[in-house]
């Protein structure tokens, strides 16, 4: 038992004293978000006047292009100012071997160009896979049941290409292939796009929270699951092999996918490389604190307020959250 002089010592350090008002907790506050950390992804829809919530993601919508630069215009006047376009195409639209992907002449990258001539200034960031084009649903090239991983890397090249000459600013690979960075890398190069950076989805994991989005661009897998390509959620060290490769192919940021079963990969990253770190705060991760403050059980803006907080202290540099424009809407008040 301490006696009273020992106690008197202890007492004498009372951390409370710095929580004791609002003002005091503002100026020792360690970890800080801002309407500048955040990418904010977006559906993209074919045709005119077209606006479709996602059933499962509760104030996300699919967007035709006329209401999306309506969207983006809200959202540039809330300081949100870089947006990562995903495409929802039909199945008549789907092959194979996903050349809708790299067609000149469709929605998508028609809609790339058009936003960031009428944004010049925001960040447009797009998606390399095949799956939102591809009638087997993978992120890359099936055959007998097998993802093909070097013959996946030419449709890669030919998507990317087509995109930063849209206007991509930052391309995003999503689909976990050996090797995609430096290739898109080099393809880049050789045809004058050494200005487009890559985001490379570094440690993206075969996780269970990717269902709402798949809803949205009606990807889901025909056949199989994805879990020869990304990576196993039981693996942590994993992701610095994952990380390494990466930067020496070329990537300018590395991402973490989902974020908040993988805060402590999001470290990992963040002590032990120099790039910026984004996580993707995903899909599932907002469907969750969403149907839970629709029910009473949470205060869902608390509870985004706390998610959102803890990806950035783990040490993410950028957040791409589907919480981008509620957040912005709240720090604006």
């Amino acid at each position: 038992m301490l006696t009273l002089q020992e106690t008197s010592s202890v007492m004498q350090r009372r951390p409370r004293r710095n929580r004791k008002s609002q003002a005091i907790r503002n100026m020792v506050e360690e970890t800080r978000l801002s309407v500048k950390d955040f990418i904010f992804p977006m559906f993209l829809i074919d045709g005119v006047n077209q606006k479709v919530e996602v059933a499962s993601m509760p104030g996300i919508y699919r967007y035709s292009l006329d209401l999306m630069l309506k969207e983006i215009e809200d959202c540039v006047n809330l300081g949100i100012m870089a947006f990562d376009i995903f495409p929802a195409y039909p199945e008549s639209k789907k092959d194979k071997y996903a050349t809708e992907s790299h067609n000149p002449e469709t929605f998508y990258l028609k809609a790339i160009h058009k936003i960031k001539t009428t944004f010049p200034e925001i960040v447009v960031m797009t998606d390399v896979a095949m799956d939102p084009y591809s009638s087997d649903g993978h992120d890359g090239l099936v055959e007998n049941g097998k993802i093909l991983n070097d013959e996946t890397l030419e449709i890669l090249g030919k998507m990317s290409l087509a995109q930063a000459h849209a206007g991509a600013d930052i391309l995003g690979p999503s689909d976990m292939m050996d090797g995609r960075v430096g290739f898109i890398r080099n393809v880049l190069d050789e045809n004058g796009y050494t200005d487009v950076s890559i985001m490379s989805y570094t440690a993206k994991y075969a996780s269970a929270f990717y269902g709402p989005f798949r809803d949205a661009l009606d990807s889901a897998p025909k056949s199989g699951d994805k879990k020869t390509y990304q990576m196993d959620s039981a693996n942590y060290y994993e992701a610095m092999i994952e990380a390494d490769l990466d930067t020496e192919e070329g990537a300018d940021f590395l991402m973490v996918k989902p974020a908040l079963a993988y805060l402590d990969v999001i470290r990992l990253l963040k002590d032990n490389s120099n790039l910026p770190i984004a996580a993707y705060n995903v899909s599932g991760e907002y469907a969750m604190i969403k149907a839970s403050a629709e029910r009473g059980w949470l205060d869902g803006e608390r509870a985004m307020l706390e998610s959102l907080l803890s990806i950035k202290r783990a040490g993410a540099n950028v957040i791409l959250s589907y919480f981008a424009k509620e957040y912005a809407l709240i720090a604006r008040d």
